[in-house]
Order: C-alpha cells, then structure tokens, then sequence
C-alpha cells in the first residue's frame, strides 16, 4: 500500500485572477508561493528520510 492512497482526493484550486493584482501583489503572491514550494520540498524531504530509514532497519542482511 502507497501512502499516497491514503490521501484524500482534492479537486483543483480556483485559479487567482492576475489581471486584476498590481505589481506588487504578483511578487507578494509569487513569494507566498515560493514558500509554500519550499515547505513541499522540506516535506519531501522528510518523508524520504524516513522511507529510507524503515527500508534499512527492516532490509535482510545478505
């Protein structure tokens, strides 16, 4: 079992109208999101760490 199937099914956010936004608020909203993509990577990160962790612990010796 994949940990991603127990995951819940999210449909796709509504996309923001950038249009509409200033200047500033395009760069304010691209570093929102620049660091909501480094917090996914830390996650990741973490996430394999522990993969790894649990794949060495239970590995056979040869």
């Amino acid at each position: 079992m994949d940990t991603d199937d127990l995951e819940p099914i999210k449909k796709k956010p509504v996309l923001k109208d950038l249009e509409v936004m200033s200047i500033e608020a395009l760069r304010d909203y691209i570093e929102e999101l620049t660091g909501e993509i480094r917090r996914a990577e830390a996650m990741i990160a973490a996430k394999d760490k522990a993969r790894l962790g649990a794949e060495s612990f239970f590995k056979k010796p040869s």
